[in-house]
């Protein structure tokens, strides 16, 4: 069974918006984009929303969606990550409401790519991003309850 997760690529002036968590399983710290499963009866906008504000602190406004990216973890678990673009609010400081984040972070990609990340799939992102994909939003829709 595949479990959804959404992650966030927020750019400013170079850096990229990061956040450092503990790993599952060595419990060091590792970089990720802000990232998190989709809840129940959730649609993926509002989850990638409510991710950023927890990890981050900041109000996240979706641009568009960079890619689609199954993955099989080391862990055995089936993964599928839907990753969006988009922006924060210029000027406003982050600061995770989510007591598992360590601290957020601006790191370029140069610093992404010598950092210890909880996934191959933070630079697979990242560089789709910086290569220029996007696709609409309404890619996605809304979970609607059906008759």
């Amino acid at each position: 069974m595949w479990a959804l997760t959404v992650a966030a690529v927020i750019e400013r002036e170079g850096r990229f918006l990061v956040v450092e968590e503990p790993d599952k399983v060595t419990g060091l710290p590792v970089i990720n984009q802000p990232a998190g499963h989709v809840e129940p009866g959730e649609s993926l906008l509002d989850a990638v929303r409510r991710e950023v504000r927890e990890e981050t602190g900041l109000a996240f406004t979706p641009e568009a969606i960079v890619g689609l990216y199954p993955l099989k973890a080391a862990n055995g678990k089936d993964y599928f990550r839907v990753c969006f673009t988009g922006t924060v609010p210029e000027g406003a400081v982050a600061a995770p409401e989510d007591a598992d984040i360590l601290r957020c972070r601006w790191l370029s990609r140069t610093e992404l790519g010598a950092a210890a990340l909880r996934s191959g799939w933070v630079l697979r992102c990242l560089d789709d991003a910086l290569a220029g994909r996007r696709f609409p939003l309404d890619l996605v829709t809304d979970i609607r309850v059906e008759r």
